[in-house]
């Protein structure tokens, strides 16, 4: 249907000229409706933009919980490494924990016995320096961290291989007297007491009462017991690393071979058997079969632990 068109004139009295001008309706009527409907289009849209930045906002809330619950559990994770590291760390300090007259004896070892009880050395990787300047992000913080953590639960572990080892020295160090009494030959040149002559003296000679307990100078295991010439009754320990030690002319027992005794314990009694001139205790140190002078090593009472 053709659109109606309507005629406006316009008159001016003065000069009595007439002017017509015609016009559609349709253009009025479309630009009405644009102008009311510009708001309402307005509003809508606003209306879609608010919706978007709601939708933007709960993504990136549930981004930022799942990132935070990721940080949650990573932080747990490290506390749980840090709080296994201390109980380490103090399970160490009580194992390095050492009678300074045990530390002493050790010390007096040849170098060659304590090298063979430590196994050598380790040598230590250096980490990066300044790491942290290099950063980007926390998820790198906790990488380095989780790495740092496990490098020093690493070398505790190194550690603590090397406090057992030391502790398991320390135990096999022969660092007690033998035996209560008084020393009546140390080792060395003397004079025989059979013969008079000059002689070499391999150990120390401990006078005492018939009887009298005789103890193991150190943690090992016996490996001969039985009547072996001048040394009479002879009791022989492995004290592991090298060591042993050799108690002589005793008159009983109180261990067999295969037996495991501490240092301490109770292995037999003083004697005058073998090429002996009274009761007393012979008394040897050996380390990878050459002997030592045990007087170096004597730091603790007999029958101590």
């Amino acid at each position: 249907m053709a659109s109606r068109r309507y005629t406006i004139i316009l008159a001016d009295r003065t000069t009595g000229v007439v002017r017509r001008a015609t016009v559609s309706i349709r253009p009025f009527a479309i630009g009405a409706c644009v102008l009311a409907s510009l708001p309402i289009l307005v509003g809508i849209g606003a209306a879609w933009k608010a919706k978007s930045d709601v939708v933007n906002l709960v993504a990136s809330h549930q981004a930022l919980e799942i990132e935070n619950n990721s940080y949650r559990q990573a932080t747990e994770a490290l506390s749980g490494q840090i709080a296994s590291l201390q109980a380490t760390v103090s399970d160490l300090g009580a194992k390095s924990a050492l009678d300074p007259k045990l530390a002493q004896s050790v010390d007096r070892l040849p170098a060659f016995v304590k090298a063979r009880a430590m196994g050598g050395s380790t040598e230590v990787q250096k980490s990066a320096q300044n790491a942290l300047a290099s950063l980007s992000n926390p998820e790198d913080t906790f990488g380095l961290l989780r790495t740092i953590l496990q490098t020093i639960e690493s070398r505790l572990d190194v550690v603590s291989t090397t406090v057992e080892r030391r502790n398991a020295l320390v135990n096999a160090t022969p660092s007690m007297w033998p035996t209560h009494g008084w020393l009546t030959s140390a080792m060395g040149m003397r004079t025989d007491p059979v013969n008079g002559g000059n002689n070499f003296h391999s150990g120390l000679d401990i006078a005492g009462d018939k009887g009298q307990l005789v103890f193991a100078t150190a943690a090992g295991k016996v490996t001969f017991t039985g009547f072996s010439g001048d040394y009479g009754n002879l009791i022989v320990i492995d004290h592991g690393f090298g060591l042993q030690t050799r108690y002589g002319h005793l008159s009983a027992y109180k261990v067999k071979v295969g037996d495991q005794v501490k240092r301490g314990g109770q292995i037999g009694n003083v004697g005058a058997t073998g090429r002996a001139t009274g009761y007393h205790l012979h008394y040897e140190v050996l380390a990878n079969g050459k002997l030592l002078n045990p007087l170096q090593l004597l730091t603790q009472n007999p029958g101590a632990r």
